[in-house]
């Protein structure tokens, strides 16, 4: 006779069944559901619904369905759907009993595109208070990066743009007073119709999703994405501010919006931030700007363009000119409008004056003027060039590499944030806010629970004093009652002697 085992299985027709007393009481999603209370969300989205009609899902439920999907790391709200209905812990934590039907996938895409931006920033704001309460943000120094995101379309899906009446009429006009421009323009056109693996963003877009740019990164493919900004506290890697912006703008361009942004979050706890940190991308005179508006000290190397001092030549500030070695004047010309940057063009002011330079030839090269170009804004980046020179600054340097990207890598490979699987710049701008926010409430849990322990083992630590205490307290008592006993067995053999 065997003691193998063998399970069989017979289904019962009648089940007494409690997901609450199958789900462990330390689960991540039982802890949760106990922690998160989203009951605002049903006032602040009344006003997305009427009174006729079928009734909607729950929009507690939705955005429950919605972190799920984050903290799951599933980019399909099929599959979010799919998982959710073979998970008992998942199903207790958007509060639906085990044989209750789930809704139907598409039900979450059409609430979510029913929501606006602010419904998703007031979650993404109850998150961030929920950890600024619990002492994990200090919010005085923020570091500041992104990331581009995939879109929801692909390059097959680009056409090249069609001139308006407006344009093609200037064009027109312009093109009757100079046959020159006429002739220019008709090759730049035939040269693109010959080489259409050329794409730019001037000359194409995406029928699928208008609001996806053209973008890369060297040594990668290109193709159509946005952008992630976040803003992250380096006292414990809280994003304290985020928000998707179009991929074909610089990193520069972006920086006031994300701190004004992240000013915002904050304000409403009466915290300042003190400090940026970013990397030479954010580098540029609207950037130096805000910082500078809202009183922030900023941590950014200047971009490679920027000289700080010219070999040969002094500054004079008091008429604006430059002063080479010869004792030639190079004054302000003009102002040069660039897409980079605007800036100031100083040159000499006759081609007589240096003629007879014996420095000529390494001077001017092939001008017959000598020429000088600097930003409007190069106060703020020499102030910033000797900021950057310090101690300081190469410390800063390293707080934000080992505190934003990291940040950006979890959110992008655990976090959803990879790819959008919606359209549109306010949809990417959602996602973003989701992913961050469950990022911080993964910190906000972890933190929670180590809280908890930490509680336990002080209370565990307490009692084994208070026990160890009371043994103490009661040995001289012992050893007092030992020594009358032995007086006692003493005396009494000495009597019987």
């Amino acid at each position: 006779m065997t003691m193998q085992g063998k399970k069989e299985y017979n289904e019962k027709l009648f089940v007494s069944f409690q997901l609450s007393q199958r789900i462990p009481e330390n689960n991540f999603y039982r802890r949760l559901k106990s922690t998160l209370d989203l009951s605002f969300i049903s006032r602040e989205t009344k006003s997305y619904y009427g009174s006729e009609g079928q009734q909607s899902i729950d929009p507690e439920v939705f955005f429950k369905f919605m972190l799920v999907g984050y903290l799951e790391n599933i980019n399909s709200d099929r599959k979010i759907i799919e998982h959710a209905s073979m998970r008992m812990d998942i199903l207790y934590f958007i509060g639906y009993d085990i044989d209750e039907e789930l809704p139907w996938h598409s039900t979450l895409s059409r609430t979510r595109k029913l929501y606006g931006d602010e419904i998703f920033i007031s979650l993404f704001r109850k998150i961030l208070s929920m950890c600024i309460e619990k002492g994990m943000v200090s919010g005085k120094r923020q570091a500041i990066d992104s990331a581009f995101i995939k879109a929801n379309a692909s390059l097959d899906s680009l056409k090249e743009k069609e001139l308006n009446s407006d344009t093609q009429s200037y064009l027109d006009n312009l093109n009757e007073n100079d046959e020159n421009h006429k002739v220019i323009s008709l090759k730049k056109i035939k040269r693109v119709e010959q080489r259409p693996s050329h794409l730019s963003n001037k000359t194409h877009y995406s029928s699928t999703d208008p609001d996806s740019r053209i973008s890369t990164k060297p040594g990668k493919p290109r193709q159509l994405n946005y952008y992630g900004q976040i803003s992250v506290d380096t006292y414990s890697h809280v994003i304290c501010g985020a928000m998707a912006d179009f991929a074909d703008k610089r990193d520069s361009q972006s920086l006031p919006i994300i701190l004004a942004n992240t000013i915002g979050n904050l304000k409403k706890h009466d915290i300042l931030i003190q400090e940026v940190i970013a990397d030479t991308n954010y580098s540029s005179g609207e950037a130096l700007k805000a910082l500078e508006f809202n009183r922030i000290t900023g941590y950014i190397p200047n971009f490679p363009a920027y000289i700080p001092t010219r070999e040969g030549f002094s500054y004079d500030p008091d008429n604006d000119r430059y002063i080479c070695t010869q004792g030639a004047h190079i004054n302000y010309y003009k102002i040069q409008f660039r897409e980079e940057c605007t800036k100031k063009v100083y040159r000499t002011s006759s081609p007589t004056i240096c003629y007879a330079c014996p420095l000529k030839a390494t001077c001017l090269g092939q001008n017959s003027q000598k020429y000088i170009e600097d930003t409007v804004d190069k106060p703020l980046y020499d102030r910033m060039h000797e900021r950057m020179q310090t101690t300081k600054a190469e410390i800063m340097g390293k707080i934000r590499q080992s505190t934003v990207e990291p940040v950006l890598g979890t959110l992008i490979n655990y976090v959803n944030m990879k790819r959008l699987n919606t359209r549109g710049i306010s949809q990417a701008n959602k996602h973003v806010l989701m992913a961050a926010m469950t990022y911080n409430l993964k910190k906000y849990m972890k933190y929670t629970n180590k809280i908890r322990n930490r509680i336990v083992l002080q209370v565990k630590e307490t009692l084994k004093l208070t026990y160890i205490y009371q043994i103490l307290s009661i040995l001289p008592n012992l050893y007092n009652s030992f020594r009358i006993s032995i007086q006692i067995c003493f005396h009494l053999k000495f009597n019987i002697v």
